[in-house]
């Protein structure tokens, strides 16, 4: 069955179910031997993505299976190794018997984690050890058949009308939601499969208010399974976004309130739970949904036609806006050259002109900071032929090697019309009114254009849209750290505020020079006294103070 080409600005390649089963089976075909030079140049076009690689002997065998956050970086200790890797003898013994290797990108590192095991349960390869006592991961069951439900941590699926949720990759996060959400619900955790008022008098949960108590009827069986409903409906997903929200809403009060102990123990449960819920596919043997090997060029090729470009978007970036409070703004923008992540080019803002959670305001800025500074940077903006939109000279001193900041090919904004109508309103102001700009809705997956109110939907299928995903997702992420990281930074630091006689003016002063908490922590009581108006005695008192509080 040939491939499916449309023609206009919806054209797409779509991938047709043949091709896709013969890709995702090429590495059981003998290769033949790739050379040192064909190997790193291999290894060079893989992207920094999670995934796993397999490593192939001469014969096609597979002799070996890896897990990476990274791939590329993670393929460097193949393939461009330190001295340090070529120590251990079965790396060297391993690195010499690699012929050629394949790579499947995944989209997180708990799937990464699970295709690994697959792969390794699969195949057994020689050079892997661990996987070999065909060791599972933990499935979380619900007994609902009971007449007062719980839940467990098991290893494996029965057909004992159970619901099963998993498997889970992050055991020690899986075990924290989990006593998070039997707290939260107020579910028994008790052993015995009918409890009563036997089972009650040795339980200590409903003292400390943490279980219901429904074995000596201190909640009906109604109210209960309500509980329990409630907690399942968050295992699958509904309600999920407005548990998280209200979790780091509660921490960043605590935060302000300098309860840091708080909000330490509710960004710890946060984590614990977005780990938890991060979404991963179930590998199977012979399963349909095995992700293929990303093919940038080809991906490339299909979004230029599928947007009715004149060619493909060599150089393409993407922005979005991270709130977590009106006090925690920032935005981010990654770039992608010729189909893959350009690390050295990512740029994360913190939003300073807009007062509250304003996703367009916030745009605007971020966009008028980003092209307002290209067109600063580029002197010979100033020498454009009359005529000539600043944009059309921008990518021609570009393609001269004359922009120290070569212009996109694409704009990327995560979001509908609204956020595509906040940043064409920038780039008009800026006078780059016609650089080619598209939103990506993230719920339906619709690709806007500026000026058109019908959106443009790809199949989910086609390498297109994956391309503008895996973009979007990057922004989505790096924004997301970003902002983690800030709020992490000031849990951490806002601890000086707690220090009696601790003025702000101090506090900056403290951190200006030191850093950090942790790095302040480490000094000695002269370092500290030797910045201006810092007397010896209080530095003394404010050192042992840290210590007690670490």
């Amino acid at each position: 069955m040939p491939a499916t080409v449309l023609t206009g600005k919806s054209a797409i390649r779509a991938v047709c179910p043949e091709e896709g089963f013969a890709r995702r089976n090429s590495l059981w075909y003998n290769q033949p031997r790739m050379t040192k030079a064909e190997l790193k140049e291999r290894w060079r076009a893989t992207p920094h993505r999670p995934g796993v690689y397999l490593m192939k002997d001469g014969a096609g065998g597979i002799i070996y299976v890896g897990k990476a956050k990274d791939l590329k970086r993670r393929l460097a200790n193949y393939f461009s190794p330190s001295r340090k890797t070529l120590e251990h003898h079965k790396t060297r013994a391993l690195i010499a018997s690699i012929a050629s290797f394949d790579y499947y990108e995944t989209r997180s590192d708990q799937e990464a984690l699970l295709l690994e095991q697959k792969f390794i349960k699969d195949y057994r390869p020689h050079y892997n050890i661990q996987f070999r006592d065909d060791k599972r991961f933990y499935l979380l069951k619900a007994a609902r058949h009971e007449r007062i439900p719980r839940f467990t941590l098991v290893r494996q699926k029965k057909d004992d009308k159970a619901r099963y949720f998993g498997p889970f990759a992050h055991a020690t996060a899986l075990k924290e939601t989990l006593e998070w959400i039997n707290r939260h619900y107020r579910l028994r955790t008790c052993t015995a499969r009918h409890p009563g008022e036997k089972e009650y008098q040795h339980c200590h949960a409903d003292v400390i208010r943490q279980c219901s108590a429904p074995c000596i009827n201190r909640i009906s069986p109604e109210e209960y399974q309500a509980n329990f409903q409630a907690a399942m409906d968050l295992l699958e997903g509904r309600g999920r976004k407005d548990v998280l929200d209200g979790i780091r809403d509660e921490m960043m009060e605590a935060a302000d309130k300098l309860d840091f102990e708080k909000a330490a123990v509710l960004r710890d449960i946060h984590e614990n739970l977005v780990k938890t819920f991060e979404p991963a596919r179930r590998f199977t043997k012979g399963s349909p949904d095995l992700p293929g090997t990303v093919r940038p060029d080809h991906d490339l090729a299909e979004l230029g036609a599928a947007l009715g470009m004149s060619e493909p978007p060599a150089i393409m970036e993407c922005f979005d806006i991270s709130n977590l409070s009106s006090n925690h703004i920032v935005a981010s923008m990654v770039r992608f050259t010729n189909g893959r992540p350009d690390n050295q080019a990512y740029r994360r803002y913190r939003i300073r002109s807009v007062d509250g959670q304003n996703d367009f305001a916030s745009m605007i800025e971020v966009i008028r900071r980003r092209y307002s500074r290209i067109l600063r940077e580029s002197a010979a903006i100033h020498e454009k032929p009359e005529g000539m939109s600043a944009y059309a000279w921008l990518k021609q001193l570009s393609a001269e090697g004359k922009a120290p900041i070569k212009v996109p090919d694409l704009v990327i904004v995560d979001g509908g019309k609204g956020q595509l109508s906040a940043a064409m309103e920038e780039l008009e102001s800026v006078g780059l009114s016609d650089m080619p700009v598209i939103g990506l809705a993230k719920q339906h997956e619709e690709i806007f254009f500026p000026g058109e109110s019908a959106p443009l939907r790809l199949d989910h299928e086609t390498g297109a849209l994956k391309l503008m995903q895996r973009i979007r997702d990057e922004a989505h992420r790096f924004a997301n750290n970003y902002n983690e990281l800030l709020v992490r930074r000031r849990v951490k630091e806002s601890r000086l505020d707690a220090f009696p006689g601790m003025s702000q003016k101090r506090k900056e002063l403290l951190l200006s020079r030191f850093k950090s908490v942790s790095n302040l922590r480490s000094r000695t009581p002269d370092e500290v006294a030797s910045l201006p108006g810092i007397s010896r005695a209080w530095a003394e008192k404010l050192l042992v103070w840290l210590g007690d509080s670490a």
